[in-house]
């Protein structure tokens, strides 16, 4: 039997389990004084601040299987009895990569609920230093990138901020490692790669593999949308069934795999791509928008995930806009490739879902008269909101109250094409510097 030690011996830590995990587990029997994570082992060594507490931990976990994130593990009182800064260093270079820091991460992302693009990364990453290239690949860990900094120190300040951090509340959790390779190789700028030292990089011919050498060909969002549809859906499941009571609206199969719509009969004298955002954007966060120039009536959206397209694509059919009525079918094309004429939104902070998706399922629904205002200013008067939205149409009833002492507004409308048309034209506009939100509302009257 191993003689008691201040360290101790975690088994099978998978990928999904972060360091924080793990001092959760021990803290409450004492201080931690050192952590080093074993990735490519599935092993973590800990040393506790005093030996009686490593002992505690090991009596209680005797009797008691701990388990982290749905997965257990086993612990033991490991063969060292102090973790110095040489033991650190010889086993990250046994068993992991972070003892040789240099300017390429790799990046595993745990938990993905939402799509994450080259966009959202280089939104993550670029505030901690000059990010020249990412590449991002399907593996068997998951969905992974490769993230190249023009400098180590760069990299080594975005590991220290980001490890085990989420992108988004409660998923997309960041796996940081330090990459062995020297330099990336970027053939194409498109939504799995981009070097951003050298942006004529032609986007990639359809077909061909993403980036050979560094992850599976055609990657997770190019050849294979299916699969990243039905792993953003399996993900978002629990705020589904939440938001609707364990079911699904009438309907709604819940199964549809295709992210793109296809938007027809618009009014292209009004439209834009910022007003199909502001629409599209209460059934699912947005990736991307474009407008067919040489069919200035049709547009096409990509939906964050295959259900919120079929969320989308119910509730809008025929819905009126601009005098039009609408047609709104899933689109051929799996994704929209970017281009100079697309807009890009993942990464913008407009999108609803990024944040309370439950609350934000709750509230899909057809076009209605009745629209609801949010994020207003606290000293606002019921006729400045009024005067911000009339010209959309004939205001019928309005009526302003408080919810946890933020101000929201109420706006009755004569019918839902009015209705329709202030939402998309007045969402995230400005009332005394205040960036209002709009949704429509499932009540009858005010």
């Amino acid at each position: 039997m191993t003689e008691p030690s201040k360290v101790i011996h975690i088994r099978n830590v998978g990928h999904e389990i972060s360091e924080n995990d793990l001092l959760q587990l021990v803290q409450p029997f004492g201080p931690v004084n050192k952590l080093v994570m074993l990735r490519a082992k599935n092993q973590a060594l800990l040393q506790m601040h005093d030996l009686p507490s490593a002992v505690n931990v090991l009596q209680y976990y005797s009797n008691v299987q701990p388990s982290v994130r749905g997965r257990n593990v086993y612990i033991q009182f490991s063969s060292h009895q102090e973790l110095t800064t040489a033991d650190q260093n010889s086993q990250g270079r046994r068993g992991d990569q972070d003892s040789q820091p240099n300017r390429i991460l790799l990046v595993t992302i745990h938990h993905m609920l939402y799509p994450i693009t080259v966009e959202v990364l280089h939104q993550v990453f670029s505030p901690h230093g000059f990010v020249e290239k990412i590449v991002t690949f399907q593996k068997s860990a998951g969905f992974q990138a490769l993230i190249q900094y023009q400098s180590r120190q760069s990299a080594l300040q975005a590991r220290t901020a980001l490890q085990g951090r989420n992108i988004y509340d409660g998923c997309c959790q960041l796996d940081i490692q330090f990459s062995n390779l020297n330099e990336l190789q970027v053939n194409y700028n498109n939504e799995r790669s981009r070097d951003f030292t050298n942006p004529s990089l032609p986007t990639e011919q359809r077909g061909r593999s993403s980036q050979s050498g560094y992850g599976d060909a055609g990657g997770l969002y190019a050849l294979q949308p299916g699969a990243r549809v039905a792993f953003a859906q399996m993900g978002n499941a629990a705020a589904i069934a939440a938001a609707f009571g364990g079911g699904l609206p009438p309907g709604i199969s819940g199964t549809n795999d295709r992210c793109t719509i296809l938007v027809t009969n618009l009014n292209p004298d009004k439209i834009d791509e910022d007003k199909l955002f502001n629409l599209f954007s209460i059934y699912g966060n947005i990736i991307r928008i474009k407008l067919l120039r040489n069919k200035p009536d049709h547009a096409l959206v990509q939906m964050g995930d295959g259900f919120q397209a079929e969320l989308a694509v119910h509730f809008l059919k025929g819905a009126i806009l601009f005098g039009k009525r609408m047609e709104v079918n899933f689109s051929k094309y799996p994704n929209i490739t970017p281009s100079p004429d697309t807009h890009e939104y993942a990464g913008s902070s407009l999108n609803r879902f990024n944040n309370n998706a439950v609350k934000n399922y709750r509230y899909c629904c057809a076009p209605t008269k009745m629209i609801h205002v949010s994020a207003l200013p606290q000293d606002i008067a019921e006729d400045e909101i009024v005067t911000h939205l009339e010209e959309h149409g004939t205001i019928v009833n309005s009526k302003i109250f408080e919810v946890n002492g933020k101000k929201q507004a109420l706006v009755l409308f004569e019918n839902e094409e009015q209705a329709t048309e202030a939402l998309v034209c007045k969402h995230a506009s400005t009332i005394d510097r205040s960036v209002i939100r709009i949704s429509f509302s499932q009540l009858q009257s005010i």
